[in-house]
């Protein structure tokens, strides 16, 4: 059963459960899922659903943090809750540790030695990590790398 899958049939579950939290979050999801269908014309594979569902809890943590700030905790507390319905689809997150073994392993097969080959290894742990880890975490990672503190 692929990702997308998964999705629909816990929209049918929460929609049997009347769980109407649940369910407003994942038809935003899914709505999110079949605008980008609509816009590339393409199906989308595993992959790509994580990004999409990546993008969505990117911008839902930083709604948090200016609800948070704004006195909003109401509205952060709705966000907090849908991050959490949205992080099932993601796969297990790679540990601060783990990302750091992986950038350096990374920045020693391109053979990158200072900050001006940030770009080219961003693209190739980004191909590499994609959805497995905070790209913010990644990019500390990357520039600890290369400047040789790591």
């Amino acid at each position: 059963m692929s990702l997308k899958e998964k999705i629909t049939e816990d929209m049918k579950t929460a929609m049997r459960a009347k769980d109407s939290e649940r369910l407003g979050t994942i038809r935003l999801l899914l709505a999110a899922l079949k605008q980008k269908e609509v816009d590339e014309r393409v199906e989308l594979d595993d992959a790509m659903v994580v990004a999409i569902v990546d993008r969505l809890v990117k911008q839902r943590k930083d709604s948090v943090t200016a609800f948070t700030q704004g006195g909003r905790t109401d509205l952060a507390d709705k966000e907090a809750a849908e991050i959490k319905v949205l992080e099932v689809y993601l796969p297990q997150r790679l540990g601060a540790d783990e990302v750091a073994a992986e950038v350096k392993a990374i920045v020693a097969e391109l053979g990158a030695t200072g900050p001006g080959d940030m770009g080219k290894v961003m693209g190739a742990v980004k191909a590499k990590l994609a959805g497995k880890a905070d790209m913010g975490q990644v990019s500390a990672a990357v520039k600890a790398a290369l400047s040789g503190t790591a």
